[in-house]
């Protein structure tokens, strides 16, 4: 069976040099950059099953990087991994692509939980190539979405929190859910920012629109329906 292969972006050589380490003994083929340039080669080159980027890179910082292989990847799972970790911090992160945030220091257990987790999403048994609710529709394969035939355009997180929404339409989701499926595992379910997004996704999807598709059952969740419950 072939390892698993994880592209790490970092220029902190000490750190660099431990987690290749613990990653191979966990059973992973480890490919390190050292700036943000040679990590864009490599993914333009390379097929990798997760990247973990830092922030503060040479040549490339790690944003404009996750938003370049977001224009041409939109499947590969991104998790950022850096000493910023101020809410509009991680929020930049999450818009311009990342699927998840680890601030520095860290745990390697919860890093390797993570990556564990998202690997077993892309094993996982495949989704519709288009999921629909009424007159919305979202192409798996270009990530574009339409309501009443007008294009919408949305960032990579509102992207992944629509998808979750789609692919669990009818059902009430919990924060915690929500969260472990748009964020990652331990991400604190006491942050506002699944209120934030969701406001964020309502604003795209449904406002103009008819019927409304986005609903919250106050003390439990959320839900996608075509019908208020």
């Amino acid at each position: 069976m072939n390892k698993p292969s994880i592209l790490i972006v970092e220029d902190e050589l000490r750190l660099v040099e431990v987690l290749k380490k613990q990653f191979e003994e966990h059973g992973f083929h480890v490919v390190i950059a050292n700036d943000g340039y040679i990590g864009k080669q490599l993914v333009e080159a390379n097929s990798f099953n997760l990247v973990i980027l830092d922030i503060n890179l040479p040549l490339i910082n790690g944003y404009d990087l996750c938003s370049d292989i977001r224009k041409t990847n939109s499947k590969v799972p991104i998790i950022m991994l850096t000493a910023l970790g101020t809410p509009d911090n991680k929020v930049t992160g999450f818009d311009v692509g990342a699927d998840d945030y680890v601030v520095k220091p860290f745990d390697f257990r919860e890093l390797l939980a993570r990556v564990n987790v998202f690997l077993r999403r892309s094993n996982a048994i495949p989704e519709p190539l288009v999921l629909r609710v009424a007159d919305l529709e979202m192409d798996m394969n270009t990530m574009v979405v339409k309501r009443a035939d007008k294009k919408i355009e949305l960032t990579a997180k509102e992207s992944l929190l629509l998808r979750t929404f789609l692919i669990n339409k009818e059902k009430l989701l919990t924060r915690e859910f929500i969260i472990e499926q748009v964020w990652g595992i331990d991400f604190d379910p006491g942050t506002n920012i699944i209120d934030v997004y969701v406001n964020y996704l309502r604003k795209k999807i449904d406002k103009g629109f008819e019927p409304k598709l986005i609903h919250t059952k106050f003390g439990f969740g959320f839900y996608c329906s075509d019908k208020e419950k």
